[in-house]
């Protein structure tokens, strides 16, 4: 395989490899005094000044980095992996360090070329899955500590060479954030790891390591094994984290209505639980007939996670419920259940919207406590945003100050939505990119029945399924 045939052998605009041309080169910044005075200059000197940058232009459009060659080129081995595992190439260093040519490496499966060994106490190719698949659930750099990976001999079938590595896996994602590469880059440590372990049978003091290591490479080999015993205790947390979330989702789900509602087809409900263990089971949602004409619904979002949010939303769910049931008036359900969260310990600054859709006057009432406001499409697909009615969280403000509420008109075949914040809120965007969003998919999808309005919403602002949400997300959507 040529340096043009390798990954990213493509030219691409960069800097400039001719030492030549390098000296010839001029850097300027912004701070240029030449430019940020450009229009004190004489009419000579302006046209002076776009010739250069015409010139500047010119040789910039020359400067090209290849790559191929500088893949190539790294000292560290890396190898390249697709999503679905499968080998899409490797540096020369990557290649020298297998013992196996590019035409035994690419287009393979990674575990079909570097298998285990057939010991029962060989975990090498168990525990680079592991990495590998939590780097493709999480989208971020997964870094192993050292591990024993034994390596089949080439062109003896079955014959294993005890090899020790350091690795790391790094991702490469696409405009949607999902996974598109795998960067595998190794090191290997097996020399280190062999001394290391003839020192440690060397008779003798306590520094008999030292007559066989340098100070600094045992101290390195030191801090490998460490690290190899710090990653099995991380492994046993990663577990019983995995154990808790699991049953917190569990519990969460056992608390909430199921998502199919037979009796209420004109709605559609959805609960997708964090990809994090650490912002899993604080959302609910709720559906409740007050009579023949009005129908409540809500939605609520508890800060903090696992059981024990799951544990305060089943009380504060439970709460609300109640108080709707017996006023039939949102603001005054939610100002009884601040009232109430200050008994509940984990209940502090929950938000929630509370809305009674009365269908025989085609009005939506409802009341927010610093909750995310609903949006209501109309048939036209115009889509309003029901903010009028926004007070603090629970139990975070003077609550015996009762709370507002607003009631606007609707017209039959409208849409009502509501939400938590885990389906508009990202990390790196300001959360009136992801309202505005949600808006334009509703505005979109309006048109559809509400179990398809439901996914593609979810479809439209969930986008990535490597990861899931970064929170607990719950959806409600009414058709009116």
């Amino acid at each position: 395989m040529s340096d043009s045939d390798a990954p990213g052998g493509r030219e691409s605009p960069g800097i400039r490899t001719d030492p030549d041309a390098d000296a010839d080169a001029e850097v300027r910044t912004d701070a240029d005094p030449d430019r940020e005075f450009a229009h004190t200059r004489s009419p000579s000197s302006t046209a002076e000044a776009e010739a250069e940058a015409e010139a500047e232009a010119e040789a910039e459009a020359e400067i090209d980095i290849d790559f191929a060659k500088v893949f190539q080129a790294l000292p560290s081995p890396v190898m390249l992996l697709a999503p679905d595992l499968t080998i899409l190439g490797a540096n020369r260093a990557y290649v020298q360090i297998s013992g196996r040519g590019l035409d035994e490496l690419v287009g393979r499966f990674i575990f079909d070329v570097f298998p285990d060994s057939p010991t029962e106490e060989a975990s090498g190719a168990r525990t680079l899955r592991t990495s590998l698949e939590r780097l493709l659930a999480t989208g971020e750099r997964d870094t192993m500590a050292l591990q024993k990976y034994d390596v089949e001999v080439p062109d003896r079938p079955g014959v294993f060479e005890e090899r020790y590595w350091s690795t790391v896996n790094i991702p490469v994602l696409d405009a949607d954030g999902r996974v598109s590469l795998i960067a595998h880059r190794v090191e290997e440590v097996t020399a280190l790891v062999r001394a290391r372990k003839a020192a440690d049978r060397t008779p003798g003091t306590q520094h008999a390591s030292l007559t066989t290591l340098s100070h600094e490479d045992a101290m390195t080999a030191d801090l490998l094994t460490r690290s190899q015993e710090l990653q099995e205790l991380n492994e046993e947390l990663r577990k019983a984290h995995a154990r808790t979330h699991e049953v917190a989702v569990t519990l969460q789900r056992a608390m909430l209505p199921g998502t199919a509602l037979p009796r209420h087809d004109f709605a559609a409900v959805r609960y997708q639980p964090a990809a994090s263990f650490l912002n899993v089971c604080g959302d609910w949602y709720d559906l409740i007939d007050l009579d023949e004409d009005r129908l409540a619904a809500a939605v609520g979002d508890v800060v903090g996670h696992g059981l024990e949010a799951a544990g305060v939303m089943g009380q504060l769910r439970s709460a609300l419920s109640a108080a709707i049931r017996a006023t039939g008036r949102p603001a005054d359900a939610l100002t009884t259940l601040a009232q109430h969260a200050h008994t509940v310990e984990g209940a502090l600054a929950t938000t929630a919207v509370q809305a009674v859709i009365d269908r025989a006057a085609h009005t939506v009432t409802y009341s927010c406590a610093g909750h995310p406001p609903p949006l209501l499409a109309h048939p036209d697909g115009t889509v309003e945003l029901l903010d009028t009615a926004t007070d603090p969280p629970l139990a975070a403000s003077d609550d015996t100050i009762p709370r507002t509420q607003a009631t606007v008109s609707y017209t039959p075949g409208a849409t009502l939505v509501l939400y938590t914040d885990g389906l508009i809120e990202r990390r790196t965007e300001d959360i009136d990119q992801g309202l505005h969003r949600l808006t334009a998919s509703l505005k979109h999808h309006h048109t559809l029945p509400p179990e398809p309005l439901a996914d593609a919403i979810l479809t439209d602002l969930v986008p990535a399924p490597r990861r899931g949400p970064d929170d607990d997300t719950a959806l409600v959507v009414i058709r009116l």
